[in-house]
């Protein structure tokens, strides 16, 4: 059994992660990229589908010990982890190393006190624990192989085979420091370089220290803003600047349900508003390798804008299901790829825009064919804007005028009227300023309740939706405008659970809702964020501060959120570590920083 979602830590090298659990066993990892097949898949089934556990040697029949304490060393994406134990206490470290070659997972055993033994369990199982590699020895080094892949495995220390895993039984001393490393490799090639795991690991400290520093934000949240950036930076795929919006699937929104998704791959939404909270945090050279990667996925055809795509610009996504996983905490299907890449989405076109025009305005270099895709982007709303779609939470029921779709086409035009007025694209800017118009006149009468005075989730529904919190944030109306602030209220006593957080929109439990889904879901914590945003917009800052601060203490130990928060069983449920979580919690933190609505 997998633990507890926000019982795992994230490591990674900008091109992969593994979450490794508070008992030190590493229950997920892809390789060699976040989208390729899993080696270690157990947090989606059991043990037989591939694990690896480090840590103080326990009886057979009893659970392994869970670390005494643990955390990221500095501001990095070290994990330390200490066990207690009656014969001692022992460190181990867990990390990988940035890279241009073979990718490392390194494990470093460090003995603190007395002589801990320790057992090292590994079991490595391909293509998301179906397959079991040939595992031999070649050259001193264990390598376990199954069709393209190959798996290097290196330490010190005497290792053995048993029942289809390679075990490694050893005694740590104070002061003594033993290295475990698993790389990959294509089995047609040469074996991957012999591991320097201390000299990698010096290196990964100097990168995480140096990217830090780049940090502009020194406000009352930093720790929070500085470890969900972290994460942020984490979920970039280094080679070609893409952004995941997770490094994991089918991790449940509904423990036990059907609602279980792929988020390994980059959608232009999360990777855009990603982009945003980095360029105002002073992140500009992951801003041009996002943009630079944007225009290689679009390459010229804007008409047929996908929602997402693969973390290198592949448009082919199709989703399919393992049926021989169980599912974690047995919410089935399993999912790898993505269904909804070829969805409509109208508000894409708007998020893209404010990212591309939040680069242009804080002074990244021009780029001319970044400005002739937004002019592109313009042209195809003109003509599809009046269209439904499936709007930004991917419903897959059917399509729907949603006002925030709307929202976003309008903003979509807004800004690239100011591209055009600033001289920096030329473009009918007459004629899209009455399409400017035409689409806020539509939302403001379609999208408007009167008796209850509050925009709705679509034109002519009864339902509210969280997304229609960014209505004020993104400029459509002020947010002292009367509609903004009733939509607020009607949000908080419509979409609240019982202890203040906000759901994206109603479920229907176990019938067909809006989404076209059964089950519910728990709280989003991105529309919670925007919750605090608003209400420090329109005055109620002391409200704001003290939701965003009941927020963050829904955080792991290890600053690290989900994409939602149960709050029936009072866990974290979804896909993790979720980039839509940490980047409002960088956005809500900036905006109560400059208001001065903080605690201390």
């Amino acid at each position: 059994m997998a633990g507890r979602i926000e019982d795992y830590a994230l490591i990674g090298d900008m091109q992969t992660a593994a979450l490794v659990c508070r008992d030190g066993t590493v229950d997920w990892l892809c390789l060699p990229r976040f989208d390729s097949h899993a080696i270690f898949a157990g947090l989606l089934g059991t043990e037989e589908h591939g694990f690896w556990r480090l840590g103080p040697a326990h009886a057979e029949d009893a659970e392994p010990p869970t670390a005494t304490r643990r955390g990221y060393r500095g501001d990095s994406l070290i994990l330390e982890s200490e066990w207690d134990t009656p014969r001692g206490t022992v460190r181990v470290t867990d990390f990988m190393p940035p890279r241009d070659g073979a990718p490392q997972l390194i494990r470093i055993v460090e003995g603190l006190s007395g002589r801990v033994p320790m057992r090292s369990a590994l079991r490595m199982r391909f293509s998301y624990g179906r397959i079991v590699p040939w595992v031999h020895r070649h050259e001193g080094r264990t390598v376990a192989v199954a069709g393209p892949d190959s798996v290097w495995f290196d330490t010190s220390v005497e290792t053995y085979g048993e029942s289809l895993t390679t075990y490694a039984d050893f005694t740590v001393a104070p002061g003594e420091r033993i290295a475990f490393t698993v790389s990959w490799e294509p089995s047609h090639k040469q074996p991957p370089p012999l591991p320097e795991p201390e000299q990698s690991l010096e290196a990964t400290e100097e990168f995480w220290r140096e990217w830090v520093e780049h940090c502009t934000y020194h406000g009352p949240y930093r720790e929070a803003v500085i470890r969900s950036l972290i994460t942020l930076k984490a979920l970039t795929y280094a080679p070609t600047g893409g952004i995941v919006a997770a490094p994991t699937t089918s991790l449940p929104e509904d423990i036990g349900g059907v609602r279980n998704w792929d988020y390994r791959y980059t959608w232009l939404r999360d990777a855009a508003i990603t982009l945003s909270s980095l360029l105002r945090t002073g992140y500009r050279e992951e801003a041009r390798a996002w943009r630079e990667w944007l225009l290689r996925a679009v390459a010229g055809d804007p008409e047929n804008l996908q929602i997402m795509y693969g973390i290198a610009g592949e448009r082919e996504l199709g989703e399919a299901e393992l049926d021989w996983l169980p599912g974690y905490e047995n919410s089935a299907p399993v999912r790898v790829g993505n269904g909804a890449a070829h969805q409509l989405q109208l508000d894409v076109y708007g998020e893209v825009t404010e990212a591309l025009h939040l680069a242009h305005m804080t002074g990244l270099a021009r780029n001319d064919y970044a400005s002739l895709l937004q002019l592109k982007l313009i042209r195809y709303l003109e003509k599809h804007w009046q269209e439904p779609d499936e709007g930004i939470w991917e419903v897959r029921g059917p399509r729907r005028h949603f006002v925030h779709s709307k929202v976003m086409a309008w903003v979509a035009v807004d800004r690239t009227i100011k591209l055009i007025e600033s001289g920096d694209a030329d473009g009918p800017v007459e004629q899209w300023k009455q399409l400017r118009d035409d689409i806020h006149r539509d939302v403001c009468e379609k999208g408007y309740d009167r008796q209850r005075n509050t925009f709705t989730q679509s034109y002519g529904s009864k339902e509210l939706d969280a997304s229609l919190l960014l209505i004020p944030q993104v400029g459509f109306l002020p947010p002292d405008d009367k509609r903004v602030i009733g939509t607020i209220e009607a949000i908080q006593r419509e979409l609240s659970t019982s202890d203040g957080f906000i759901l994206r929109y109603p479920t229907e439990g176990t019938d067909e809702g809006v989404d076209g889904l059964p089950g519910d879901e728990g709280a989003f914590l991105a529309c919670s964020f925007w919750m605090a945003d608003d209400l420090a917009m329109i005055g109620r800052v002391d409200e704001a501060r003290k939701l965003f601060e009941k927020l963050l203490s829904l955080r792991n130990d290890l600053g690290l959120l989900a994409e939602e928060w149960d709050p029936h069983l009072k866990r974290q449920v979804g896909n993790f570590p979720q980039a839509f979580s940490h980047v409002p919690l960088i956005d809500t933190a900036l905006r109560l920083t400059a208001s001065g609505a903080y605690g201390g």
